[in-house]
């Protein structure tokens, strides 16, 4: 989950390295390094420091020259954060660095084995395993010395290797934790992201796992860990370096809350067949016949991606019926799960790296299954593996807790459950109707976010509470483990979701006046039900903010959204409490982009 950044080229590199690291960040932040070498120096030079990188750039001396070098800002795995677990790690003669995103899980066993052998650790990484035995390979040419050193490794990695006897190159390799390539004039990069590269060059190459590279000033070459020479074409991002700016807004999380209007505008973009009242989704490559013969939906993802699946599959079930479900991949990966040759599995994922969703990709290829990805970030991991899939187009997401791209991915699923129920039972005025609905959400968001300042004002009167309850039922639980679970995020106030239907099969026994409650009460064929969980709260003295289509009598304050279609409306009653649980930290002084022990993208497990 660390943030990693390189360059070789003629420009003065400590600058462009710090730069990318900045655009890192929510990758990792609790500590940072850099080492840059030159043609024109002796040996390598290296500065960390614990914190963020603005505590590194505070330590980097005035005259910090080189035209080669490498960066990473860390998220601990091994060893608290301090100046020595930062990397850069170097070996003992100062040779060697490298930086490491990834875990080696038999860092113990080579640990404890070069320690027999006289080697003297600074730190309590495993990463510095890697320098060592990358340092005390007799392999003569660099990528040799990386390549033996890789085979002794078991685990996860992206890295990057500097060597002071081989300052015209970076060698790289990748397995399981992205590397990107950034192909300049006359000048490579190297990142985890291509956010760190977009300021500089649009031309990239992704690693493939057991993929190594060389970079030189003016060439790269691609080849396996084996050392056969692969093919690498370069591809253009779209994203743009502006993308990546906060645009006036003093948060990264506020202003990709105020982007969903125009986001959802994107997914939904030159998908409509208005004459079938159906969609296109040209990444999928299924045909109707293929479409008919699913008999089931497996939604695979992680945190707020396992949630938007929730959501996701509530909808293929009504609008498809299609027996539809979700579950963490975390947990579908080691449960030895019986895969089905009718089921249709869909990996989810805004980044496209998250491990534990690629490794279900992975598992699931090999027992022959049929996987499609839902992501947002072209050609990453997830949307190569995957047989085909969708992208949600919400456009960068660099603060640590996601928005906009929760609420695309939920726009994306809408449109896939339209798309195989138009195949199967859903007749052609239902069809019409959700797409109506579609169509709506961009002004539909707007008039929430309309609502902000009354918003800041009830997150500023639960902001005391120690713990929260959130409840909804059917459609609206979904939407309430998602709140919950922004709400814990960014403000560290304890937050637990329950279906409003358990209530009194035991969470009723924590309602209290200092326990608020959260409500997510929709205008459709349960909202009877879901007022009389309102009066069983009340009844003992809860304190209750609603998220309804009308003013609710029970609630001590109401948050009103506007009515959709009933299969459409989870997609909307979220956005209100992102910005609950935006101002809630706001008014509590938290790190709202970067909040404590979090990063973005989850590529370690």
């Amino acid at each position: 989950m660390c943030g990693i950044v390189g360059y070789i080229g003629k420009r003065d590199v400590a600058p462009l390295l710090l730069e990318g690291l900045q655009r890192l960040e929510y990758r990792g932040y609790d500590s940072a390094g850099v080492v840059i070498t030159s043609p024109k120096a002796n040996g390598l030079k290296m500065v960390k420091a614990k914190g963020r990188v603005r505590d590194l750039e505070a330590k980097v001396p005035a005259r910090f020259k080189g035209t080669t070098g490498i960066a990473h800002t860390r998220w601990a795995t091994h060893g608290a954060p301090s100046d020595e677990n930062a990397h850069p790690h170097m070996s003992g003669d100062d040779k060697v660095a490298v930086v490491h995103n990834g875990i080696v899980d038999n860092a113990s066993d080579l640990r404890a084995k070069l320690t027999a052998e006289g080697v003297t650790f600074l730190s309590e990484t495993d990463t510095e395993v890697l320098t060592h035995l990358i340092a005390r390979s007799p392999a003569e040419k660099l990528e040799d010395k990386v390549r033996e050193a890789l085979r002794l490794i078991e685990g996860t990695y992206g890295i990057a290797v500097l060597h002071a006897d081989f300052p015209d190159r970076i060698v790289v390799a990748r397995n399981g934790s992205p590397v990107v390539l950034g192909i300049g004039e006359k000048e490579m990069f190297v990142a985890s992201d291509i956010a760190a590269l977009v300021a500089h060059t649009r031309q990239i190459v992704t690693l493939e796992d057991g993929e190594m590279a060389t970079l030189k000033a003016d060439d790269f070459r691609t080849y396996t860990t084996e050392g056969t020479r692969t093919t690498a074409s370069p591809t253009t991002v779209e994203w743009e370096a502006a993308s990546y700016d906060m645009g006036g807004h003093d948060t990264y999380m506020h202003k990709e809350i105020f982007e969903q209007p125009e986001a959802v505008d994107r997914v939904l973009r030159g998908r409509i067949d208005e004459r079938f009242s159906a969609v296109h989704l040209g990444g999928l490559n299924l045909d109707a016949r293929e479409a008919r013969s699913v008999r089931r939906v497996k939604i695979l993802g992680c945190g707020t991606s396992y949630h938007a699946g929730l959501i996701g599959a509530q909808m293929i079930e009504e609008l498809a019926r299609i027996p539809a479900d979700a579950e963490p991949a975390s947990e579908f990966r080691y449960r030895n799960p019986v895969v089905d040759p009718d089921t249709l599995y869909i990996a989810v994922s805004q980044s496209g790296e998250t491990y534990d969703v690629l490794a279900a990709v992975q598992e699931l290829k090999r027992k022959g299954a049929r996987v499609f990805g839902v992501v947002n970030v072209v050609g990453s991991a997830i949307a190569r593996e995957s047989d085909a899939g969708v992208y949600v187009h919400a456009g960068p997401e660099v603060c640590v807790v996601s928005t906009k791209c929760f609420t695309n991915t939920t726009v994306a699923f809408a449109l896939l459950a339209l798309h195989l129920g138009r195949i199967r039972d859903l007749s052609v005025a239902d069809g019409k109707r959700i797409i109506e609905g579609l169509r709506k959400l961009p002004g539909q968001i707007t008039q929430i976010l309309e609502q902000e300042e009354q918003i800041k004002k009830i997150a500023e009167e639960y902001a005391d509470a120690r713990s929260m309850m959130f409840i909804g039922r059917v459609r609206g639980y979904p939407v309430a483990r998602e709140a919950s679970l922004k709400l814990k995020e960014v403000s560290y106030i304890h937050a637990e979701a329950y279906p409003a239907s358990e209530l009194k099969h035991g969470p009723l026994a924590l309602i209290e006046p200092a326990l608020p409650t959260v409500a997510i009460v929709p205008d459709d064929d349960l909202l009877e039900k879901n007022r009389a969980a309102l009066e069983e709260i009340k009844a003992r003295s809860g304190r209750i903010l609603a998220v309804a289509h009308q003013e609710q009598e029970k609630a001590d304050r109401t948050i009103v959204v506007p009515k959709n279609e009933d299969e459409l409306d989870p997609i909307l009653m979220g956005i209100p409490l992102q910005l609950l649980a935006y101002h809630t930290a706001l008014a509590l002084g938290r790190d709202i982009d970067k909040p404590r022990n979090l990063a973005k993208s989850v590529t370690v497990e």
